[in-house]
């Protein structure tokens, strides 16, 4: 044994060189590559120095170079072939991410099915191991003493770049700091980050702000997503447990000030959080991702505990994410909610108190079985002073404004100053069940949620992959057409479900207008809004007028209206696949006590267009055939 140590000492060089040259061969020929240096020696048994070093890919630009660098690692890491830097020394590292049209230096690092990675082993579950493995080569890598002087990334895609550059960054007994310069196109900053590593105990803690006292925008989040994300100060803190096999736990910290982000899928404005702070337990299994509910989660005065889990058992994965907030002053909710998210319920006061149960859980083996629950309880609630929106102006005359893509295209009153506005005594008792019962039979009796609707909706939405049902009932839709902007966003959605709970929880409006407003501002054809718009475009009558089968077919285009058209055939009469839907509508006037068996037995998807709507009919375009407001 001691002749072998002794042996490996004196070639210790010809082995690096054997090992290495091995190692960087095969990687050369399976990513097509060219990694050239001029020096790498071994000094002592575990000091390694490296000199002029490059990696280019074929016919690619230069992704790599370094001047210098010398590394020493821990030796007894080393006989268990381990790598842990214990020291290390670099001096001009150059890292550049180049991509001109569709051909970048760096599309190697996508390559599949190569055979030092077969994709069997790449689609194995074992997120423990994996997870595990990555952080001890991060923790590995990371020295608890060093220097590393000028590092400079650059990401370029044509004309665009971002350049991030550490003039130096030093590492001293686990703590480190460095200055870091970034340029973007025409922009400059100037950061500062320093915090701690600890490679033997796992632990990581880093914090970065801005070092000209100016905001940090994170660089190449807009043109890539068309996002903007700038904060104060951020402070991020990890550490690793490892609790037995295929078994580990991530604690730590994130906490961020002044954070403004903007994206138009989240909301139209620039969303602002004063304050934010995550406190996390990370549970990681073979095959389970999971926040664990001691996880705390804070954005200025509102405070929750969230839970979700992930599990993948053979192809499917099972989620479950759950909430359970008990009672806490209503007030801190509503004095929390993130500016530029929610504009109409900026400045709103309540009292009272308010309790949050939400669970979802959803086991893509059997969707059907998914689990929809979420409900926000209140007690001694009040609105004791109204934001920048007046949440009850529908319970009088108020202006309405109908818009298409976007784009506002008729104004008018809601109320007896319009002329063609329609009091609910004047619509037919069948026209308004025939309505209701095509669009939210249970109107009078929820409080502006279904929840087995969404229920089914978002069921049918992951069978079929796509948005395709929504599960939204008459005041959800009211307040998405009277209250919101019409640009389909997540921050909508939310402001949506808050205002409609206080308009139902408080009842701010009663039940019988909003179903005269619902008539009065849907749209039933191109530009054709109200039901006296609606009665006299496609029969010249008032609504009073209306027959059963004409009520049934106005109830039947409300989710449709710009395309009426596809409900007709090329003479002029109803589909036959209309049948079904009076067939069903008439069995539940009958139920309702409005019709006979008799008069529901006789009742066809038989009408007679005398209105305007016929010149559609006979052939002309109408007006629009943009989606509605409604839909």
């Amino acid at each position: 044994m001691l002749i072998c140590l002794i042996s490996i000492y004196l070639y210790r060089n010809t082995l690096l060189q054997s090992i290495v040259s091995k190692r960087t061969a095969r990687i050369e020929q399976v990513y097509g590559l060219k990694i050239h240096y001029e020096k790498m020696e071994m000094k002592e048994l575990n000091k390694i120095i490296l000199q002029q070093l490059s990696i280019v890919p074929n016919k690619r630009d230069t992704l790599l170079t370094l001047k210098s660098a010398i590394i020493k690692l821990s030796f007894w890491k080393l006989l268990t072939r381990e790598i842990e830097i214990r020291h290390v020394t670099v001096n001009d590292l150059s890292l550049a991410f180049i991509k001109q049209d569709s051909i970048a230096n760096y599309d190697f690092l996508f390559k599949k099915g190569t055979k030092q990675f077969p994709q069997a082993a790449v689609n194995e579950a074992n997120y423990s191991e994996r997870i595990n493995k990555l952080l001890n080569l991060c923790f590995g890598f990371l020295p608890e003493n060093g220097k590393l002087n000028h590092i400079c990334i650059t990401e370029q895609k044509n004309k665009n770049f971002v350049s991030i550059t550490l003039p130096s960054f030093i590492i001293k007994e686990n703590h480190f700091q460095s200055d870091i310069n970034i340029q973007e196109d025409t922009l400059s900053q100037h950061w500062t980050a320093n915090g701690e590593i600890k490679q033997h105990d796992n632990t990581l803690k880093i914090n970065l702000y801005s070092s000209d006292s100016k905001k940090i925008s994170l660089p190449y989040i807009t043109r890539q997503f068309g996002a903007k994300i700038t904060f104060d100060t951020l402070s991020y803190s990890l550490r690793k447990d490892i609790l037995g096999r295929n078994q580990m736990r991530l604690n730590g910290q994130a906490q961020v000030n002044g954070l403004d982000v903007y994206h138009k899928t989240l909301s139209p404005e620039v969303i602002h959080l004063d304050q934010g702070k995550l406190d996390y337990q990370i549970n990681i299994g073979k095959n389970t991702l999971e926040l664990d509910s001691t996880t705390t989660v804070i954005f200025n005065k509102l405070q929750f505990h969230p839970y979700l889990r992930a599990e993948k058992q053979k192809e499917y994965w099972h989620f479950i994410a759950s909430v359970n907030k008990t009672w806490f002053p209503a007030n801190n909710l509503f004095s929390s909610l993130p500016k530029g998210l929610f504009n109409n319920l900026e400045g709103i006061k309540t009292s009272g108190e308010l309790a949050y149960h939400f669970l979802f859980d959803v086991d893509f083996a059997q969707i059907d079985s998914l689990k929809l629950e979420s409900e926000l309880k209140e007690k001694k609630f009040r609105i004791i002073e109204y934001g920048t929106t007046p949440l009850s102006k529908m319970s009088g005359e108020f202006s309405y404004t109908a818009y298409e893509n976007g784009v506002p295209v008729r104004t008018f009153p809601i109320g007896t100053s319009w002329e063609h506005f329609t009091p609910l005594d004047s619509i037919s008792p069948i026209l308004q069940m025939s309505v209701l019962q095509s669009e939210d039979g249970a109107f009078f009796y929820h409080r502006g949620f279904l929840p087995d609707a969404l229920r089914e909706a978002l069921i049918y939405d992951l069978q079929v992959k796509r948005f395709a049902r929504g599960g939204s009932t008459i005041t959800m839709q009211l307040v998405k057409n009277v209250f919101l902007n019409r640009n389909k966003n997540f921050a909508r959605k939310l402001e949506e479900a808050l205002i409609v709970w206080l308009i139902e929880t408080e009842r701010l409006t009663s039940k019988e207008r909003m179903y005269e407003v619902y008539l009065n501002i849907a749209e039933w054809g191109p530009q054709i809004y109200g039901i006296q718009e609606a009665s006299s475009f496609y029969f010249n009558k008032r609504p009073s007028q209306l027959t059963i089968e004409e009520s049934i077919f106005l109830a039947s285009i409300i989710p449709k209206p710009k395309h009426f058209r596809s409900s007709f055939a090329n003479n002029g009469q109803l589909k036959e696949s209309m049948e079904g839907y009076y067939k069903l509508i008439a069995e539940r006037l009958t139920k309702k006590g409005l019709i006979s068996e008799i008069e529901a037995d006789n009742i066809r998807p038989e009408i007679q267009v005398t209105g305007e709507a016929r010149n559609s009919l006979a052939g002309n375009e109408p007006e629009s055939s943009s989606p509605s407001a409604e839909e």
